[in-house]
């Protein structure tokens, strides 16, 4: 498929999804107690090490893919340490072909999951300047809510981390549950239309090939 022909999402839920409130209200009311993976300890330790050592502004590029926008942030934030977090090693082996580091920036891309990694995080008291979750998956049917980070156990410790906190999305409502889910951790949240003469990921250009728009919100979190 033709990045000018891709598809745009499709959803049984035509609006914010009708149990979201009662979802993000439980989760942010719970303690989360799911044991760490291991292997997500070992590759958090690691990272752990260099942040520590490093002085300056730390910023994480969440669900970073093949990581080319881990790369364009370094590139924008030259005196930060910028750290792409993926699950997929699939799509982290791609960026080494597509991506070299350069002295346009510092960044480093980590394999983990992020329901254990942003956890760490939080309990190594990581203050990250900025957090881009610049491709969530959006997750559309309604029955997969719980799937998506705003309807997850683990949106409590997007809200800890802190920081500028930007989301974007080519499904708007995904973008406005995230803001919905925002207000009711006490941080109320506006969302709107983005536009940008450049993609720094290869899902925005994709989107914008095709006509479709995206949907962002900023917010500075404590």
């Amino acid at each position: 498929m033709s990045e000018a022909n891709s598809r745009s999402i499709v959803s049984n839920q035509p609006s914010l999804h009708d149990k979201l409130d009662e979802i993000v209200t439980k989760h942010l009311q719970a303690e989360f107690k799911k044991p760490v993976a291991e292997h997500t300890q070992r590759a958090f330790d690691e990272v752990n090490a260099r942040v520590q050592a490093f002085d300056g502004p730390i910023i994480l590029d969440s669900c970073c893919g093949v990581g080319e926008s881990t790369a364009n942030l370094a590139k924008l934030h030259p005196d930060a340490l910028v750290i792409g977090i993926d699950k997929s090693s699939h799509r982290l082996e791609k960026h080494d072909v597509e991506y070299k580091q350069t002295d346009a920036g510092q960044y480093l891309l980590v394999q983990a999951d992020l329901n254990d990694f942003w956890r760490l995080a939080v309990a190594a008291n990581w203050q990250p300047t900025h957090h881009y979750l610049l491709y969530p998956n959006p997750w559309p049917k309604a029955k997969h809510i719980q799937r998506r980070w705003h309807g997850a156990a683990v949106f409590p410790f997007i809200v800890k981390l802190g920081g500028v906190l930007e989301v974007r999305s080519n499904w708007d409502i995904y973008v406005k549950e995230f803001a919905r889910a925002l207000q009711l951790a006490g941080h109320p949240t506006p969302v709107e239309p983005y536009h940008s003469d450049t993609a720094i990921t290869p899902f925005e250009r994709k989107y914008w090939a095709s006509g479709q728009s995206s949907t962002r919100l900023v917010i500075k979190l404590p």
